[in-house]
């Protein structure tokens, strides 16, 4: 494939996304949220609330892109999707051109097609997870170094996604040992300041917000705690292969394995340095996650997910790469076709998948409907006046706050405090009431209705009540 015809390629499938975009309304995830709100906490010159209750991690670059995205207004919350679906595209793109770099075109077409049609990448793209723009900006370090080992502009798309999740950071170390030995005393210097540059600029952050340089370690680590989520090094092998077949599937997993088996043998383990390091540091990493007591989640094995999308890749369509006639080239084909006939069987079974997601587009655009629409009422309006707005859980703290532009004492969950005036949201029933009337090691006392409460408005599962020290804000 010409350059021309690749980057019109990317180009329509960015336009494809662009208009999907607009046809399809989705809206970010919790913590992309808390992001928006950070935002807009420094663009009107405050410093970002990242102790709050609950708070998520923060992602310093992802909070100076949400902060530019706040100069839209509202609207900066679809926006924010937008960067992630087009990241999707860049991370689409990227594995494409690192697998034809290494393997060929037609492994590449497979690989690409494997990372595009995976139900937890389409998933995190429409929530707009940091996760997407981090795996891009190292997809396309990976790329740059194939293409054209020794450049800088390799390191320096490691140090931005250093800043958006610390896999980066081991990422950029290893690309300094594999370059030191041939570098100048002067450039291994300058690529060990871009080493250091993004774990330097996060506690900086940290530092300049809390006051405490390490406190995303600590409040990541308590929060894991709070939610009783999986912790602990005991759990990480069973989670290891339960999540990385998860977010890659079992085929194109068991695959991927084979894949980078066959690939070591015929063409080594040089020319594959650079996806066998995706896939031994996002191990090594989810492995560290568990040895410093972090929450276990699918989202850590991401990195070595496209690695062995990779590598799947080279396992199903690699027999193209050998002459025609040559020795295993017919045993290899066959074998791909058996492996083609399982992927589509496993396809065709696992296809309510994209049903799950078209209905948690739904939820989440019903969702955001009726929560502007509750907190739009008047009566609801008048009762913030009395006191501060409050969820059973801290589930639907951020959203709250980004849409109704509010400081943290007016927004909170009632697992915390519960005043006596203000606007109370009951979470009414079905899977609103999963998703934000009930959270892990919280009573599910929280969503009953406060004494001295009264209702006032109604908007699909969500029921607003209010009371004020004088009389009822309706």
């Amino acid at each position: 494939m010409s350059a021309r015809v690749e980057r019109g390629a990317a180009g329509a499938l960015a336009v494809a996304t662009v208009a999907w975009w607009l046809l399809v309304p989705s809206y970010p995830n919790y913590d992309a949220y808390y992001h928006l709100v950070w935002g807009r906490e420094l663009l009107d010159g405050l410093r970002p609330t990242f102790e709050a209750y609950a708070a998520p991690t923060q992602h310093p670059l992802y909070v100076a892109v949400a902060a530019i995205l706040g100069l839209a207004g509202t609207v900066a919350e679809r926006l924010l999707v937008l960067v992630a679906l087009l990241s999707l595209v860049a991370l689409v793109w990227g594995t494409w051109r690192l697998a034809r770099a290494l393997f060929g075109a037609w492994p590449a077409a497979l690989a690409a097609l494997f990372v595009g049609s995976s139900f937890a990448f389409l998933l995190y793209a429409v929530r707009a997870y940091v996760d997407v723009g981090f795996l891009a900006l190292v997809l396309w370090a990976a790329v740059l170094e194939v293409e054209r080992p020794g450049r800088f502009a390799a390191m320096g798309l490691l140090v931005a996604a250093g800043l958006l999740r610390p896999e980066a950071w081991l990422l950029a170390g290893l690309l300094w040992l594999w370059r030191a030995p041939a570098a100048s005393t002067r450039e291994r210097m300058l690529l060990a300041a871009a080493v250091v540059a993004a774990p330097a600029l996060w506690a900086l952050v940290d530092l300049a917000v809390t006051g405490d340089p390490l406190h995303s370690v600590r409040a990541t680590s308590a929060l894991a705690e709070d939610l009783g989520r999986e912790r602990g090094l005991a759990r990480v092998p069973r989670l290891f292969v339960v999540y990385l077949t998860d977010v890659a599937r079992a085929p194109v997993a068991a695959a991927g394995v084979l894949g980078a088996v066959l690939a070591l043998w015929r063409l080594g383990a040089r020319r594959l340095a650079v996806p066998l390091a995706l896939l031994g540091t996002g191990v090594l990493t989810y492995v560290g996650t568990g040895v410093a007591g972090l929450a276990i989640l699918p989202r850590y094995l991401t990195v070595p997910a496209v690695a062995l999308c990779v590598f799947a890749g080279y396992a199903v369509a690699g027999f193209t790469t050998l002459a025609p006639g040559a020795r295993g080239r017919t045993a290899w084909a066959r074998g791909a076709a058996v492996a083609a006939v399982v992927g589509l069987a496993f396809f065709a079974w696992k296809l309510p998948s994209f049903g799950t997601l078209a209905g948690e587009l739904r939820f989440g655009r019903d969702s955001h409907r009726d929560l502007v629409a509750l907190l739009d009422v008047p009566a609801v309006r008048r009762g913030l006046r009395c006191g501060p707005l409050t969820f059973p859980t801290f589930r639907l703290v951020p959203d709250s706050r980004w849409l109704r532009d509010l400081p943290p004492e007016r927004v909170g969950a009632r697992s915390v405090r519960r005043p006596a005036t203000g606007v109370a949201v009951v979470i009414t029933g079905g899977k609103a009431l999963e998703r934000y009337g009930q959270a892990a090691g919280i009573s599910r006392a929280t969503n009953r209705v406060p004494p001295g409460f009264a209702l006032v408005a109604r908007r699909g599962g969500f029921a607003a009540h209010v009371a004020c020290a004088g009389r009822l804000g309706t």
